[in-house]
């Protein structure tokens, strides 16, 4: 135990942790040249063609110091955007330290902020790395002062690194043995393994990643896991390095796999403990604070996808993806699906594409939206996650929405731009601080509403990508709120109904009815599209008929006969109207999306 050493990579996006991680691999040659490729934990095509790490991934390596002692490395690379924070807090309950990486041309960001914090919190050791030290205009006097200044860690601490050409990585081999301890356990208790990951394998069920916290786990060992209570045999256990590598043992300390042939996806839960029938532990490891959803939105099965293929594929993706939840919903205008909570825009995307392409099906995704909380006049709260859900104004007595602390870190020739921003948005401040020269860090409270809808693109645009964003969930707000109902030729349409502050319900009606009118296909009749304010209709548009020439065919006579055929044609058209029923495009849908 004493020789193993259990680690975590965290920093804010393209820091470069996926880099050090392949330069660990490289070094300590766990894989051949041959098989080394860039980004090597990213095994994801989502992950390498967009640049993000998006699952944490877990490999075992062997080092020798330069005592001539071997040491076993359990490193965990893991992602940097603020929407995968989750996967980032289980990753570190499997770790005893972490490598806190800042880009030396960047400094410190929010998420490098968030991540330390993260890290304390779980009673980690730091070690600062400034990475990037070969790049021709890094700062690395400003990147000590803010790391010193900012997340409160010594200077002397850091270690400057340049993963791409491996500038100053013998030195961090050394401070991984040095300054991180090794793990703690008692070997002859009885088992307990905490369960911090899990993936479906079509051949072999649920695999699961486990971190032995007290005892040992040998294959055939007869498991149980404690929150669900269900029983396995473990017919597999081992360690990745990446690859998969069987071993009779996983001991005290030590990060691996286990294959029990669980077949049903609601036993194994992310945060449960494993423990040994026969002699099991006495209390349950605490396991993990519940995720909870930030933005919501409906997904239908669309084309040739069905409703049994998308919920299949969803319970496979929730275990891949513990911070994922949905429920069955039924929409008059799309019929059956999920309601699905993500935890911001960026991981809904994510597990759209990826329900789209690992599982083949064609979907429709609804307008995002958060959850509010309604007392109505009798003073009882409900929290509706979406708006078809919301009663009507005459019974509403208040209404409250999310609220989120936001640290935006930037450089202070951007502040107008974004003091602009941050006011359009209805933010309220609640500190500014300079961390060093020319960097500012802006504390604000912000309705998660207006952050939903293209907030982050528009700061990064103003800042030309130097500002960075964090976030958290800071409770309940109320506000003057109203729904607002898009109807299509009368009928109100609930998949693109939305939540809105009433001073911005007509801007945004009259923006989203034009986006439609130029999205939604021309029929054989006239389709008006409005938006409406309970009765009060603030907004139209109406997409033109396909007309046929019908005067083609008439010359010469009087004006009355060309009339007498216009006003058939419309009676037809009227008729038609009636009983025509008009297809939504996805496009229409996602208009939403770029009226906020």
């Amino acid at each position: 135990m004493r020789n193993i050493r259990n680690f975590s990579i965290i920093a804010h996006v393209d820091h470069g942790k996926s880099t050090l991680a392949d330069r660990f691999i490289e070094l300590t040659g766990a894989l051949s040249a041959r098989e080394l490729k860039e980004q090597v934990l990213d095994t994801m095509d989502l992950e390498r063609e967009r640049g993000i790490t998006i699952k944490a991934q877990t490999v075992r390596l062997t080092y020798r110091s330069v005592s001539g002692e071997e040491y076993v490395f359990d490193l965990i690379d893991t992602p940097g955007h603020v929407d995968f924070s989750y996967e980032v807090s289980r990753s570190l309950s499997a770790c005893d330290g972490a490598l806190l990486v800042i880009d030396a041309s960047q400094g410190v960001e929010a998420q490098t902020l968030a991540n330390a914090y993260l890290a304390v919190h779980n009673d980690l050791v730091l070690i600062p790395v400034i990475n990037k030290i070969d790049l021709p205009q890094v700062q690395i006097e400003d990147s000590l002062e803010q790391m010193e200044h900012v997340v409160g860690l010594p200077r002397g601490e850091a270690l400057l690194v340049s993963a791409k050409t491996g500038r100053g990585l013998p030195e961090l081999f050394e401070a991984v043995v040095q300054r991180i301890p090794p793990p703690k356990g008692d070997p002859r208790a009885p088992l307990k393994a905490l369960l911090f990951d899990s993936w479906f394998d079509v051949y072999r069920g649920v695999v699961v990643l486990v971190r032995i916290v007290d005892g040992e786990l040998r294959t055939g060992d007869r498991i149980v896991l404690m929150a669900s209570g269900a029983e396995y045999e473990a017919e597999e256990v081992g360690y990745l390095t990446p690859k998969p590598v069987k071993s009779d043992v996983l001991r005290t300390g030590e990060v691996g796999y286990l294959v029990a042939g669980i077949k049903r996806l609601g036993d194994a839960r992310v945060g449960d403990t494993v423990t040994r029938r026969d002699r099991p532990t006495a209390a349950p490891l605490p396991g993990f604070k519940e995720a909870k959803p930030m933005v919501f939105c409906g997904i239908f099965p669309a084309g040739e996808s069905n409703i049994e293929e998308l919920r299949d594929a969803m319970e496979k993706l929730r275990l891949n993806d513990a911070s994922f939840q949905y429920e069955p919903e039924n929409s008059p205008a799309l019929g059956l699906g999920f309601r699905a909570g993500f935890l911001g825009l960026l991981h809904r995307e994510i597990v759209q594409e990826r329900l789209e392409r690992d599982y083949g099906l064609t979907l429709i995704t609804t307008a995002p939206s958060v959850g509010y909380r309604v007392t109505d006049r009798k003073g009882e709260t409900v929290e509706i996650h979406n708006p078809s859900e919301m009663p009507e104004p005459a019974g509403i007595g208040r209404i409250e929405e999310p609220v989120i602390e936001a640290v935006i870190l930037t450089p202070d020739r951007y502040l107008g731009n974004l003091f602009k921003l941050l006011e359009e948005r209805r933010g309220v401040q609640k500190k500014m601080e300079y961390i060093g020269p020319g960097r500012v860090l802006l504390a604000y409270s912000l309705p998660l509403n207006e952050v939903v809808f293209d907030f982050y693109n528009q700061l990064k645009q103003l800042s030309q990508g130097y500002a960075s964003l964090d976030y958290e969930f800071a409770g309940y707000r109320e506000g003057p709120l109203v729904k607002l109902d898009i109807l299509i030729n009368g009928d109100p349409v609930d998949a693109l109904s939305l939540i809105v502050h009433e001073d911005k319900a007509v801007p945004i009606g009259r923006a989203l009815t034009e986006r439609m009118r130029k999205a939604i296909p021309r029929q054989q009749y006239e389709v008006a599209l409005q938006a409406a304010v309970g009765k009060r209709i603030i907004a139209r548009e109406t997409v033109k008929p396909f007309r046929k020439d019908v005067l083609a065919k008439l010359y010469g006579g009087d004006y009355t006969r060309k009339m007498k055929v216009l006003e058939k044609q419309k009676a037809g058209k009227k008729r038609m109207r009636r009983v025509g029923k008009v297809d939504i495009p996805q496009e229409a849908f996602l208009a939403v999306l770029e009226v906020k």
